[in-house]
């Protein structure tokens, strides 16, 4: 059953005797006062639909940990050690200063339950309540949106024991897969570690290589291989894991044509390459050339005045779901303070937005406070989020990414005429070509042979061949947005998320780590650091509660 914070006070409350110590105006003299005004009993109502059994822990002292926990970035040990010997905590969650502390495992609780619930981000929509009641974004239509990279909770896993560990999950998750392993496998996997062999002997690394795929392929053909039973889902992960495996990061040997059973570790990456075997789902990703990370890409949306986070999300760090551009209209369509009243930002008029020249939709005579102004890197801006942020009637403020020309100082895409409704592409020196209807390309072929600006254009020996992006229209007003004064003067508000990126992804000037496994749990923590944040951010734009309503004082 769900348990109630009493009202009277202990003997030895730690407010009444040790709460002048808390600074005022801090996250834990709030929550020493509005705390329950935050984390109201119906907080964690729908969890307990029973009124029978053992009191639970107050819904206010739930909350109150949770957002303490994340604001500070601390293990569930390290969050129940300080409710036990902290003064600030105790003071802000309710205790008394001899009161004992709960179990940590007991936070792993509470967050499977509020995971499996229809709320799994409660926490961040509970600030969000108040942000809505103070009214400090209504009219604000600028987004910043952003991303960083979250470093896993995990070791990354080279190929050798990326393929033993899997063979051994199977042996242990299959029914029955530990005596086919032992009959048909070349090594022994009862023992933990790597094989032993010669490190140091190319030969020996090679044969170990390739006995681990062959038995990889050997486990599967007998367990997964037709007329194999179904398996349940656990069972068919581990199998499926298996073959991910295997299949990602060998290739034959040189001269091999992969049936003598001679394998090697590919001499590539592959695109959406698993890096561990405990967490499925961390990614490599690349912020430059020089720069590799490994873990889950944090997406972020934000207002940049008030410096408020609006949204979030946690993707793969690379692969499917992950795209800034992808993320950074996902944000926007789900924004859920858009169309507060107002309709533009302090002192804006209506058509003063800066970034019109891509984005105004077929509704824009309609009402304006719906709309956004979204501004981003070029990360942000391309073709189909172009699009869909045109057909949402968003304004865009987004950097375009840089053109390439095929001759470094020549000509470049924008220098040809594209003819939609025509289906013809002109180049510079006046030629005009069809374009191909399914493929988008254009190829000048022998009219780049006698072309007196063929050394502008192309190096190519048969001519220039362009391909024509579904979106180029969109790409182009982007382009000739960027070089106007109006865009130069208000790109620079991008950056005022580079310091609330900052706010969530490091901690005391150290970057924060994931503590869990899963894009998921780790959507889950991001959400409530990022609630955290915004509850300190409205303290500091002075959050006061009046007659019941949350205001700014």
């Amino acid at each position: 059953m769900q348990g109630q914070s009493r009202m009277d006070r202990e003997l030895l409350d730690a407010g009444e005797m040790a709460g002048h110590l808390v600074p005022p105006g801090s996250v834990f003299a709030f929550l020493a006062g509005h705390r329950r005004e935050l984390f109201p009993d119906s907080f964690t109502a729908d969890l307990f639909p029973s009124r029978t059994g053992r009191p639970s822990l107050p819904a206010d002292l739930v909350g109150a940990v949770l957002v303490l926990k994340e604001l500070y970035d601390l293990s569930d040990a390290q969050a129940a050690d300080a409710l036990k010997f902290d003064i600030r905590w105790k003071v802000a969650c309710g205790r008394s200063l001899t009161q004992m502390s709960f179990d940590p495992s007991t936070l792993v609780y509470w967050r499977k339950r509020i995971a499996a619930s229809d709320r799994p981000d409660r926490v961040f929509d509970a600030v969000a309540e108040v942000i809505a009641q103070t009214g400090i974004l209504a009219g604000r239509r600028k987004r910043c949106v952003d991303s960083t990279v979250f470093d896993d909770a995990v070791a990354t896993q080279d190929t050798v024991t990326q393929l033993t560990a899997a063979i051994r999950k199977v042996a242990r998750v299959v029914p029955g897969a530990g005596e086919v392993i032992a009959a048909v496998g070349r090594l022994d996997y009862s023992q933990p570690g790597k094989p032993g062999i010669d490190w140091d002997d190319p030969a020996a690394r090679d044969k170990l290589v390739s006995d681990l795929v062959n038995d990889a392929l050997a486990v599967l053909a007998e367990l997964a291989g037709p007329g194999a039973p179904p398996r349940d889902p656990a069972a068919a992960d581990a199998l499926g894991l298996l073959a991910l495996v295997a299949g990602q990061d060998a290739e034959p040997a040189e001269g091999s044509d992969g049936t003598d059973g001679r394998w090697r570790i590919a001499r590539k990456v592959a695109p959406d390459r698993v890096i561990s075997t405990v967490d499925t789902q961390a990614r490599h990703t690349r912020k430059s050339k020089s720069q590799r990370r490994d873990g889950f890409r944090g997406h972020v949306a934000a207002e940049p005045e008030t410096g408020l986070i609006t949204d979030c999300e946690m993707t793969m760090a690379a692969g499917p779901g992950s795209a800034d551009a992808e993320n950074g209209v996902k944000m926007a369509a789900r924004d859920r303070f858009a169309g507060t009243p107002g309709g533009t930002g302090p002192g804006e008029e209506p058509d003063a937005a800066a970034g019109t020249a891509d984005s105004a939709g077929p509704d824009a005579d309609g009402p304006q406070d719906a709309r956004l102004e979204v501004y981003g890197d070029s990360a942000y801006g391309s073709g189909e989020a172009r699009a869909a942020y045109r057909d949402a009637g968003h304004d865009t403020v987004i950097k375009p990414g840089p053109l390439r020309p095929a001759v470094p100082g020549g000509f470049t895409i924008d220098d040809f005429t594209v003819d939609e409704q025509a289906g013809t592409v002109t180049c510079p020196a006046g030629h005009a070509m069809a374009m191909s209807a399914r493929t988008r390309t254009v190829t000048f072929g022998r009219l780049c042979a006698a072309c007196p600006l063929r050394a502008r254009c192309t190096t190519a020996r048969d001519g220039r061949s362009t391909r024509i992006h579904p979106h180029e229209d969109l790409l182009r007003a982007a382009r000739a947005q960027a070089r106007t004064d109006d865009f130069k003067n208000a790109y620079p508000t991008r950056s005022a998320i580079e310091r609330i990126i900052s706010w969530t992804a490091t901690q005391n000037g150290r970057r924060v780590r994931l503590r869990y496994l899963g894009t998921a749990r780790n959507n889950a923590w991001l959400h409530t650091r990022c609630a955290a944040i915004n509850l300190r951010t409205l303290l500091r734009h002075g959050l006061a509660r009046c007659d019941g309503a949350w205001i700014l004082a």
